[in-house]
């Protein structure tokens, strides 16, 4: 069977639907993970995210409850994580396969008997607890996830280091100045101490300047 002739028959419209199935398989092998975090709903799992903010770059930490898990485990499968924050609820969909997520920890997993949890959303206190299963905790990552989480870390430390050399610098420079201030009152204060010395003051000889100038006005009136 000669496979190149059908390959060049299989087309629709122009679109060789051989080509364009590999094409897929290869995207669907690039962007899937090898180890994607297998959750179920009832499970509470710490999401790691890498934020983007500018130039720099940070892990997230997203705590919460698995209410739903869609779309099995391929490339389109997401979980919702519902957590309460100062009293309100919260909730973020994740893709399963998302290059931003570096890490999965399950916490803990409850027993449920839904595959949604959507019930929970009208509950509070007492009433929103479930019965906790004595399962041990998992973590889901990548090969390179704690080179990552290695790297980033490493950045924010070094932002930190140069954060702290420009506020010393700044303190430094605060301090020169100040101490250049400092000095010229010291100079302005022995200069007035020595006139005092001398026998008049700078407020003396003020005085003194103003009364010979009210005299010379007196003499050239009466003149």
């Amino acid at each position: 069977m000669d496979y190149e002739k059908i390959k060049a028959s299989v087309q629709i419209c122009g679109i060789n639907l051989w080509e364009c199935s590999h094409t897929m398989e290869k995207m669907l092998t690039k962007f899937t993970k090898k180890n994607p975090p297998l959750v179920k709903s009832g499970d509470t799992v710490k999401v790691h995210i890498k934020v983007k903010e500018g130039n720099k770059e940070r892990v997230q930490i997203f705590e919460g409850l698995v209410i739903a898990v869609k779309h099995g485990a391929g490339l389109n499968g997401t979980f919702t994580v519902r957590k309460i924050s100062l009293g309100v609820g919260v909730e973020r969909i994740f893709p399963l396969h998302s290059p931003r997520i570096v890490k999965v920890e399950r916490v803990k997993q409850s027993k449920v008997r839904r595959s949604k949890l959507y019930f929970m959303r009208d509950l509070r206190g007492k009433n929103a607890r479930l019965k906790e299963l004595n399962r041990e905790p998992q973590v889901w990552e990548e090969k390179d996830a704690e080179e990552e989480l290695a790297r980033i870390e490493a950045e924010k430390a070094k932002e930190a280091e140069a954060a702290a050399a420009k506020k010393a610098a700044e303190e430094a420079e605060l301090e020169a100045k100040v101490k250049a201030v400092a000095g010229d009152r010291i100079h302005e204060d022995a200069e007035e101490v020595k006139e005092v010395e001398q026998g008049s003051s700078p407020d003396e000889k003020k005085a003194e300047s103003t009364e010979e100038k009210a005299d010379k006005a007196a003499g050239e009136e009466s003149n």
